[in-house]
């Protein structure tokens, strides 16, 4: 009888103690996804704020950046529909409140994945949001400064001189905004290849190997994204791209030596 009474108290524990696994799995589940509400709320605002301060320098943003590019090699432009400019003006509070936004929602992204690194990892979380923003805006500013300029240059001299180019000012800001998203995104490379060579995904020897294919590869990118069909400005395109392909080989040795002393350590 009392061996009897032993089984039951322990079996009666032991479907305690998995009530209380799945009662906790189950909360951290819904902590997980009150965490990635409270970061989405968050990131939402910044991309208000961002977009409240675009609205108050509005104009400025439209006479002194967007038009400027245009305007300094004397492209005519237009507005074909009736409420276009209006609708203009929205789309440039809007982009440029996202871009403002950027390493704010950048922060809040890898504050949502840090619960789930190493000690040491979330050390990363400031860092990475800093050179990850960097990184991006380094790619806006080449795009604004180098790419947008020579290429605007070559499509307002191309052509007749009995045909007048007048240019539609959505598919202008349209273009503006296709060429610093993609050098933004572009000049991620190092800091890709940084994250995916801490944790051991890619190698430098990779790296290294498919040197010769990502020149092939690059060009082509360059054909892709350059609309114009000078070879002049898709190697403008094409060099910061073989330049930051080197820099990320160099910075996928950095990361793996790190990540092979920390695997070395925690062997120890």
């Amino acid at each position: 009888m009392k061996e009897a009474k032993e089984e039951e108290v322990v079996e009666n524990n032991q479907e305690n103690n998995s009530g209380k696994e799945e009662t906790q799995e189950e909360m951290g589940f819904l902590g997980h996804l009150q965490e990635l509400r409270k970061r989405v709320i968050l990131a939402f605002a910044g991309i208000i704020a961002g977009c409240i301060i675009s609205g108050v320098f509005i104009n400025q943003l439209m006479e002194w950046i967007l038009l400027k590019p245009a305007t300094s090699v004397h492209m005519n432009l237009q507005n074909l529909r009736p409420f276009g400019q209006a609708f203009l003006y929205f789309k440039v509070i809007f982009v440029v409140g996202i871009i403002l936004a950027i390493p704010f929602v950048l922060y809040q992204l890898w504050k949502f994945i840090a619960p789930g690194l190493y000690l040491r990892e979330r050390k990363w979380v400031s860092k990475i949001t800093f050179f990850t923003s960097l990184c991006f805006f380094s790619g806006v500013v080449f795009s604004y400064f180098v790419m947008i300029p020579t290429m605007l240059k070559f499509a307002a001299s191309f052509g007749s001189s009995d045909i007048q180019n007048i240019i539609d000012i959505n598919e202008y800001f349209s273009f503006i905004s296709l060429m610093m998203l993609a050098s933004g995104i572009v000049f991620e490379m190092p800091m890709i290849s940084y994250i995916l060579s801490r944790v051991g995904i890619l190698t430098p020897k990779f790296l290294r190997r498919y040197r010769r294919h990502s020149i092939v590869v690059i060009l082509i990118i360059a054909a892709v994204l350059t609309p114009t069909p000078d070879p002049i400005n898709q190697l403008i395109f094409a060099m910061p791209l073989f330049i930051l392909y080197e820099i990320s080989i160099l910075i996928s040795k950095l990361a793996e030596k790190r990540y092979t002393d920390r695997t070395k350590e925690k062997n120890n």
